[in-house]
């Protein structure tokens, strides 16, 4: 048991750390991601500033000086210039191309040169924004590596008004990549990474603790659930979740939804218990009530064979009409066994109907009216208001009537009344509704049975009592077939006039 109670915090334990190590990864990416964006943005950005800073640079140049003359290279005034730049900013490299992107002339060492030609496209992009900054950064081929492209100012070179060639300036030359590459290990950059990580650690451990405030509740509720497992399914203290007030999400939610699950899996266990009860009550009372008759049966059955060629024709006859009574009787007891297994199973289904229950009653007192002559019993029915149809099972319904007639005539003395009578009530909290009641004018219910009154096999007292022919399940099969109508039935004893008893179904609108 101890061994069970340590797996399922293991497996919360689990979800922690499963969600820890999520979010730990998400930190590491963003992060990384954060560092790559930054550092390209940083230097995206660098080589924007730069290259509006330089956006007139070749054309400023070009004016100084007269580059091309005579379709010739002008080269003093070409080294002038290159001296000038390496002596003002020594990361700039200078480049004289032609119509055709040749590169004719440069500032730098001829064997650092790997291109011949510059893709002239860029340069003449560049001359079209005419001063103004457009899209930039705006790179163009680095002479230097033929797989690589830089920012650059540029301008035309124009001689008698025609285009000689182009001024070429890389903005970001060898000494500007070494700064650059100087710029990625300084301690700068190393100090603004660990400052990254000193916040994204801080955010990771605020996110931890996040979700361990979060699924300490989870903890607390698999505690609770286990709780009720292990003691085999009962409630206490132990085994009830009490949600947080200053929190109503989809944990306490949860928890609600299993303190209604195992209270009414508790309510249904004691439902069990109770029905197992009344089971084993019923099965010991049906025994007694199937050997007593059949005991008696076979006794006079037996006697009848070993004593046939003793016995006169009226003693035989009479041990015949007593067995053929016990023979009945359990006739009776096993249709009534049936019929409550029936109903309780619900295989037999309701086929609700409207009908006229004052027409029913009629045709149940005639099937009755030979047994009430024999003993000189009327039964007389009061309803001479019209009543409103009702809705139900009419052959369940007359069940029902039939019950409920034969349970008065058993008990009602000679010469007495048996009277029906219909009620229809249409206010709160009756909601449209006919009232039947069947009252008889015997002895009445005794006040001890009255609360057991439609329990199955209830042995009653003396007062209602018939010699035992019946089991004690017709009151029981009405209050069933009235429960599955949604209705119920009521016992009462009437002052001076015997019991009375009352059930009720939905009556139509019209």
């Amino acid at each position: 048991m101890a061994e069970k109670t340590h797996k399922n915090p293991e497996r919360v334990g689990s979800l922690y750390r499963k969600l820890a190590l999520v979010l730990f990864v998400f930190a590491l990416f963003s992060g990384s991601i954060f560092l790559y964006v930054v550092r390209i943005s940083a230097e995206l950005y660098h080589q924007e500033i730069t290259q509006k800073l330089n956006l007139s640079l070749a054309v400023n140049i070009s004016k100084e000086a007269l580059l091309l003359e005579d379709e010739q290279i002008n080269r003093p005034a070409l080294e002038n210039i290159f001296h000038m730049l390496m002596v003002i900013n020594p990361s700039i490299e200078v480049y004289l191309l032609d119509n055709q992107g040749k590169i004719l002339a440069f500032s730098a060492a001829k064997e650092k040169i790997k291109r011949e030609f510059v893709d002239l496209k860029p340069v003449k992009d560049f001359i079209a924004l005419e001063g103004q900054p457009g899209k930039l950064p705006l790179k163009a081929d680095d002479p230097r590596d033929p797989n690589r492209q830089k920012i650059f100012s540029a301008a035309p070179i124009s001689a008698k008004g025609l285009n000689e060639g182009y001024l070429y300036v890389i903005l970001g030359g060898e000494a500007f990549d070494n700064v650059v590459d100087m710029l990625k290990g300084s301690d700068i950059m190393r100090s603004s990474a660990v400052g990254l990580l000193a916040s994204l650690s801080i955010a990771l451990i605020a996110g931890l603790a996040t979700f361990g405030l979060f699924t300490r509740r989870l903890r607390r509720l698999t505690v609770v659930i286990q709780n009720y497992t292990d003691s085999d399914f009962k409630r206490s203290d132990k085994t009830r979740y009490l949600p947080e007030k200053s929190s109503s999400d989809e944990i306490d939610a949860l928890g609600r939804h299993f303190n209604r699950m195992a209270d009414h899996i508790d309510q249904q266990w004691s439902d069990l218990k109770r029905s197992d009860e009344a089971r084993r009550e019923m099965v010991a009372n049906v025994s007694h009530d199937l050997r007593t008759p059949l005991a008696s049966l076979n006794g006079y059955l037996e006697t009848l064979m070993m004593k046939n060629n003793s016995l006169s024709e009226t003693e035989k006859q009479e041990y015949l009409e007593t067995a053929m009574r016990h023979s009945k009787r359990l006739g009776v007891l096993i249709e009534e066994l049936f019929e409550l297994a029936k109903l309780d199973s619900y295989q037999k289904l309701l086929n609700p109907s409207e009908f006229s229950m004052g027409e029913l009653i009629q045709d149940v007192i005639q099937k009755f009216k030979l047994s009430a002559h024999e003993k000189k019993i009327q039964i007389v029915a009061d309803f001479t208001k019209k009543m409103p149809f009702v809705i139900g099972d009419i052959g369940m319904i007359q069940r029902v009537l039939e019950n409920l007639i034969e349970n008065a005539l058993r008990h009602t003395p000679n010469e007495g009344v048996i009277e029906l009578s219909l009620m229809h009530l249409s206010d709160p909290p009756h909601q449209n509704r006919v009232f039947v009641k069947v009252t008889d004018s015997g002895t009445g219910i005794a006040e001890a049975d009255l609360p057991h009154i439609f329990e199955r096999f209830y042995r009653h007292q003396k007062s209602r009592q018939d010699g035992g022919y019946h089991a004690g399940l017709g009151l029981a099969i009405v209050k069933r077939i009235l429960e599955l109508h949604g209705g119920e039935v009521t016992a009462k004893n009437e002052t001076h006039q015997g019991a009375a008893f009352i059930f009720d179904l939905p009556a139509t609108d019209t």
